[in-house]
Order: structure tokens, then sequence, then C-alpha cells
């Protein structure tokens, strides 16, 4: 019988037991780990959030030029589409004159003794079926060869028309991707700045935005100007050009900065160098990649009021030079457009316009 007892379970002692409370808590923070603290956002200071904060607005402001650049080509694919559709209206109504002449011809040989075997193709629903027909210009009149012949040339241009139309509208719905995927860019990159903002105070959102705190960012342009223009001084420009550039600027601090905007009211950073120019009588490119390359390049050293400045190494970024170090920009959607010393931002170059 004693060979049929169950065998006595040992009690955990000693370092078995201290082996196993070690095993559970192990077991239990990893699991906090999992489940908790691993999924807990960490907290952090208004320096971390400043940084963060700049990055994003800079990737935002990447993703914004890129979205400018797609929607001028898009722009521009538009155009030449309505252009070779009216063209291609145009063409048609000709061709349906000549063929129009040609009935006409065909019905007054019917009257007078029957359709032609060659008419009876002109008038064919399938004009390739009689245009391909050789023996048809030799069949008809001079005068009906020269008419067919100008059919034939129609329909050549029209479908040439035709086909450069389509490799536009190609084009145009490639931009059109593109530009909705730059905007899902900029809007997650701008959410997301605005979510870290948000877990700021006001006073500590006003230190990480600096002189382009939300609150500064919603005042009235006039106020904008008031408070801002006081920063700098203009400086004489050079060029009649560029001085009316500086003035279109210095007209706009406090506008609010939004994204793909060119004025008058709103404006982006390349949209503000495009208006302020464009208000001299200058035009330039959508594009601060583009921008950069429109006039003649300069140095720091060499700089200019009316001169642009280029900042990151994307050129992802510009401002309109005034003088005295310090240039009139639109900064990001927690700034308006507002004067800001050109070392606040890695300079990447600079390009005389005018």
């Amino acid at each position: 019988m004693a060979a049929h007892r169950k065998p006595r379970q040992r009690s955990l002692g000693g370092n078995t037991a201290r082996t196993a409370v070690t095993l559970a808590l192990a077991g239990a923070a990893t699991a906090t780990g999992f489940e908790g603290t691993g999924n807990a956002e960490p907290q952090l200071t208004p320096s971390q959030v400043k940084a963060k904060v700049d990055q994003l607005y800079q990737e935002a402001e990447t993703a914004t030029e890129k979205y400018d650049g797609a929607k001028e080509k898009a722009d521009t694919a538009q155009r030449r589409i309505k252009a070779l559709q009216d063209q291609t209206a145009r063409k048609q109504e000709k061709l349906n004159s000549a063929r129009d002449a040609l009935g006409l011809a065909a019905a007054a040989q019917y009257r007078d003794g029957g359709i032609d075997p060659a008419w009876q193709l002109a008038l064919s629903s399938d004009p390739d079926r009689y245009l391909d027909d050789a023996a048809f210009a030799e069949r008809a009149g001079a005068a009906q060869a020269g008419a067919v012949t100008r059919v034939r040339r129609q329909l050549r241009e029209i479908e040439q028309l035709r086909g450069a139309a389509h490799v536009e509208l190609a084009s145009l719905r490639s931009r059109q991707a593109e530009l909705e995927q730059q905007r899902t860019t900029i809007t997650g990159k701008l959410t997301e700045a605005r979510r870290l903002l948000d877990r700021l105070s006001p006073q500590q959102q006003a230190v990480v935005t600096a002189d382009g705190s939300p609150a500064r960012a919603s005042r009235s342009a006039s106020d904008g100007r008031a408070s801002l223009a006081t920063a700098a001084a203009p400086a004489a420009a050079s060029d009649s050009r560029a001085a009316a550039a500086v003035a279109y600027a210095y007209s706009k601090l406090g506008s609010p900065y939004v994204w793909g905007a060119t004025g008058p009211n709103a404006f982006d950073c390349s949209g503000l160098a495009q208006a302020a120019y464009r208000s001299a009588g200058v035009s330039l490119p959508r594009t601060t990649y583009a921008q950069i390359n429109a006039g003649r390049r300069v140095s720091r050293s060499e700089l200019q009021p009316g001169d642009l400045v280029f900042f990151y190494s994307g050129i992802s970024h510009v401002g309109i030079y005034i003088g005295n170090g310090q240039m009139i920009h639109a900064p990001n959607p927690s700034a308006p457009v507002r004067i800001a010393p050109i070392d606040e931002m890695p300079f990447a170059g600079a390009t005389r316009v005018a």
C-alpha cells in the first residue's frame, strides 16, 4: 500500500521560494512594460517639444514645396489640355465643313446621274476606309482630290492633338496623385505639431513658438504690422524692383501662413517671395528649388535688400532679405509673416533676382 501513496509535495522554501517570487515579479514587470509604460508617451520638456515641432514644421515645409511644384505642373497640364481641346474643336469644325463640301459635291453628282463608287467611299461612316483607298484620288476630279487631301490632313492633325491631350491627361493624373500624397504628408506633420503644442500651457507655447505664438498669429494683419515692423528699419534697396518687392513684404507683415498660398491675404514661404516680386513686375517660379536659380547667386557677404535668402540643405525655405542681417518670411502655421534674423535657420544660399 505504501507504494501507491501519493508523494508528499515539498513546500517551497529557501532558495526555491525566492526564485519563484523573483520570476513572478519579473513576469509582472514585463507585462507592465508591454501593457502600461511601454505604450505611455514620454513627457517632453518644452525645449524637447520645440525641437520636435521645429523638425515637423521643416518636414511639412519640404512637403509643401513639393506640393507647390506638383500643383504648378498640374495647373500647366490643365492649361495645355484646355488649349489642345480648343484647338481640336476648331479643327473639327474645319473638318466638318470640308466633309460637308464633299457631300454637296457627291449630291450634285448623284443628281447628274448617280454616285460614283469613289464618292460612296468618301461618304462612308468609316473615314479610314476611303482615305486609305489609293485609287480614290485618281478617280476624283482635281478639286475633289484637293479637298480629300485637306480632309486627310485635318484628320491626321486631330488625331495628333488627341494623342497629345491623352499624354497631358496622364501627366495631370500623376500630378494629382502626387498632390494628394503631399497633402496627406503636410496634414500629418502639422497635426502632430499641433498635438505636441497642445500638451503645453499657453505660456510654454509662447516660449516654444517665440515671436510666432498662436495668439500673435491670430491677431489682425494691421496689429501684426504695427508690432512686427518695429523689429527693424528698412534698408534701401539698390534696384527699384527689389525695393518694390521689399515694400510689398513689409505690407504683408502679420499675414497668416497657409501652405500652398500665394496671397494676397495668406502665404507660404515661396508664395510670399513670388507675390512680392510679382508686385514688382518680375515673374518668379513657384518653388524654392526653382527660385534659387531664378537670378544671380550671391554670397552671404554680398547680400542686399531684396535678395532671396534660402535655408536648409534641401532648399526648403526662403525669405526676402531686408538688410541688417534680417529678412521677412512666412515661417510656419504657428507664426505670421514676420521679420527674423537670417541666422535663425541653416543658411543655404542667396539669389539676386532684380
